[in-house]
């Protein structure tokens, strides 16, 4: 199970993050475990009325309805916590949309991870991102592969943003996300191979080369040599990604 703190990146990664759709997810994961059919139908409408708020925020009508329907369901939970010693076990499910309702998303979330799962919490606060040219699919199986959405978030949305990358390129790239080896340099690196325009031999090369094929990376060195190009050689010794595309062109030629 994940902490306040963990989920509460999610919230760190984008200002455009959607709230009135994190509300309205999280309500309709965990309504259905309110076992009170009066209980479930206040913590609903409490969840309509300040999700509506959150669509429309500049709306003091909204803003209105939305805070008494928050605080009618918080002293609806006190009163019943109060009248009944074995009341609070009733009312935990409802207490985790009362958290969402009161904005508190990160212990709202950490609350109902026992109770949902994780998988499909991750998947709510990932799309509730709404980040552009980001790769929710590949974020999610980061998060699920156990990276933190400070990783995961940042692996996605270079991923996105690269969509267009040959799918060899594509496949290194994933890779090195899941590993965790993924960061501005190496995709600096990898951009200069996307741009060469390669033949299928030479990407096929390319691909294996990036991999770490360490017979390949000496036998592509030493042809380098042959060709004048020492310091292309002893990059691709040390592992320059840069220097993979132009490897691969030469060594098949």
């Amino acid at each position: 199970m994940h902490l306040e703190q963990w989920w509460a990146q999610f919230l760190e990664a984008s200002d455009r993050f959607d709230a009135a759709y994190l509300v309205e997810g999280l309500s309709d994961l965990v309504g259905p475990y309110i076992k009170a059919p009066l209980l479930r139908r206040e913590v609903k409408i409490a969840a309509d009325a300040v999700v509506r708020q959150l669509e429309r925020p500049a709306s003091a009508e909204r803003a209105e309805l939305g805070r008494e329907a928050t605080e009618r369901l918080t002293r609806t939970l006190d009163r019943i916590r109060e009248r009944s010693t074995g009341a609070a076990i009733a009312t935990d499910e409802a207490a985790i949309i009362d958290l969402a309702l009161s904005g508190e998303y990160a212990a709202a979330a950490a609350a109902a991870e026992p109770l949902v799962g994780e998988k499909k919490l991750y998947r709510l606060f990932v799309t509730a991102l709404r980040l552009e040219r980001f790769d929710i699919p590949m974020a999610l199986r980061l998060l699920e592969g156990g990276q933190t959405p400070r990783e995961a978030i940042r692996s996605g949305h270079l991923l996105g943003r690269y969509s267009w990358w040959p799918s060899w390129l594509l496949r290194i790239v994933t890779e090195r996300a899941l590993a965790g080896t993924l960061d501005d340099d190496t995709i600096a690196a990898l951009d200069k191979c996307a741009y060469a325009e390669l033949t299928p031999l030479q990407a096929n090369l390319a691909r294996k080369l990036l991999g770490g094929n360490e017979a390949l990376i000496s036998t592509a060195a030493h042809r380098l040599v042959s060709l004048g190009e020492a310091d292309a050689a002893e990059r691709l010794r040390e592992g320059d990604i840069a220097a993979v595309a132009f490897a691969a062109r030469l060594s098949t030629q």
